[in-house]
């Protein structure tokens, strides 16, 4: 479906390039998916800030796009305006003291890369995953090494009417893959506080960390990273495998025999499939050991 006119007008008088009917396919980790009825992408605050309000005004909704790594978008598509950060949003910048300035739309693995250049330790908990600054604020991502609330200092968000707060890190109220952010808004930019740790030794968790990632997990292959969170005293993974699920597939969706927490695109699968999939891994598992696993992925689009 094409942007409604008043939208696609407004950006256009703004001097916004957008792109219709968007394929989102390829923009997301699990390669399925519709398009977007319009994909913009955002290169500084101002720009991010017109884009909202604009949509806002229109009557148009806004979905932010980061690096697609924990979300299944329909076969449908998804309606309204599809918004990346990219430029001035996704660089790195040292504040001094320790402090570091990223932008909301800066991926996390070539993030890595800069840290060790610039011996930015404290941050390790970013290793491996596949996401953005702006993702990670939002779910609180973490590994084995932390969370983003282990360092966070504040957020700066644009709201839905494109003014733009800033917010601290305490009163985003972050627990496990939860912050509660204000509806509608997008992290910009977040400030995090390095430690000042012996940057060998940061190197050396990185990649002790990353090595395990590899051998335990399937890092190849069209995947969204562990499809359920871990309840409580207990893995996701153990009990999907527990239920004998290794391997079972719906049309080219497979729960990987490497780990069971990581549903796979073998090639071809629908959104269809792989959420027909998610939702038979949790039922069988709940039925099997009387525990509801909570997703970690988010369905996206028109459904």
């Amino acid at each position: 479906m094409p942007l409604p006119r008043a939208t696609a007008e407004a950006l256009r008088d703004l001097g916004v390039a957008f792109e219709s009917d968007a394929p989102l396919l390829k923009k997301t980790w699990w390669r399925a998916g519709g398009d977007a009825d319009g994909f913009a992408v955002a290169t500084d605050l101002q720009t991010l800030s017109a884009l909202q309000r604009v949509a806002s005004g229109t009557g148009c909704p806004v979905f932010a796009l980061g690096n697609a790594s924990n979300l299944l978008v329909a076969d449908a598509g998804i309606r309204g305006l599809v918004v990346r950060l990219g430029g001035a949003l996704a660089t790195d910048e040292d504040l001094g003291d320790g402090i570091v300035r990223l932008g909301g739309g800066l991926k996390l693995m070539p993030l890595m890369n800069r840290m060790q250049r610039n011996e930015w330790t404290g941050l390790e908990f970013f290793a491996g995953i596949p996401g953005t600054v702006g993702g990670s604020v939002r779910m609180n991502a973490g590994t084995a090494l932390g969370e983003t609330v282990d360092a966070l200092i504040d957020v700066d968000v644009v709201l839905q009417d494109g003014s733009i707060i800033t917010v601290a890190a305490e009163d985003l109220r972050m627990s496990y893959r939860t912050a509660n952010l204000p509806e509608g808004g997008i992290v910009a930019s977040a400030r995090f506080q390095t430690t000042g740790a012996d940057p060998e030794q940061s190197r050396a968790k990185i990649e002790a960390h990353l090595a395990h990632r590899a051998r335990t997990q399937p890092v190849n292959v069209p995947t969204c990273g562990s499809t359920f969170r871990n309840p409580p005293g207990d893995h996701a993974g153990r009990l999907i495998e527990a239920s004998g699920l290794k391997g079972f597939r719906i049309g080219a969706a497979e729960v990987s025999p490497k780990h069971a927490n990581f549903l796979v695109n073998t090639g071809g699968a629908t959104a269809a499939d792989i959420r027909r999939l998610v939702e038979h891994v949790g039922d069988t598992v709940e039925r099997d050991h009387g525990v509801r696993l909570v997703q970690e992925v988010h369905f996206v689009g028109d459904w």
